[in-house]
């Protein structure tokens, strides 16, 4: 189990990388065009959005997987070892089922109904549905550490890591 979620790690942070670096990229020529050819890129603002968009969802999943994610350890640390097991689990669970219903099922249903509309970018000439994606993809990303974070403070507490 371990070796696999290192390889989803590498892959996810991978692709998180690249589109940041394309971002990167992207904004630099935005800048470059505007300000020394005095002739500004027109799509360029755009492909930015939809790459931001992409990084800060992947980018949460990421987060969540290395156990990085926002949270308040001050009073979390003041708890227990028995009601800080509690607390990560069910934080674990509400992470997993909100992001199952609203990112993934509703991101589903979101990317569907876009395509159906057939909306297409300005700039750009893509399927917003495909910009879109972020969301359902992410959403089984965070589902599928959730899952494993819980799974992982229950074996620890299990094998008498935490009582």
């Amino acid at each position: 189990m371990t070796k696999l979620k290192n390889i989803l790690d590498k892959c996810l942070e991978v692709l998180v990388m690249v589109a940041v670096a394309v971002l990167v990229i992207d904004v630099l020529w935005q800048v470059f065009t505007r300000f020394i050819l005095k002739d500004p890129s027109s799509w360029t603002e755009e492909l930015a959005t939809f790459l931001l968009i992409w990084v800060a969802l992947l980018g949460s999943a990421v987060a969540l997987g290395r156990g990085a994610h926002l949270g308040i350890d001050y009073f979390v640390g003041r708890l227990s070892d028995k009601v800080r097991l509690r607390t990560e689990l069910f934080v674990f669970a509400v992470v997993a089922i909100f992001s199952m219903l609203v990112m993934v099922i509703g991101g589903i249903g979101l990317v569907i109904r876009t395509l159906e509309l057939k909306q297409i970018s300005v700039a750009l000439h893509l399927p917003i549905g495909y910009v879109y994606l972020a969301v359902p993809i992410s959403g089984l990303f965070l589902v599928l550490y959730s899952l494993l974070g819980f799974f992982e403070r229950l074996s620890a507490h299990s094998q008498g890591g935490a009582e």
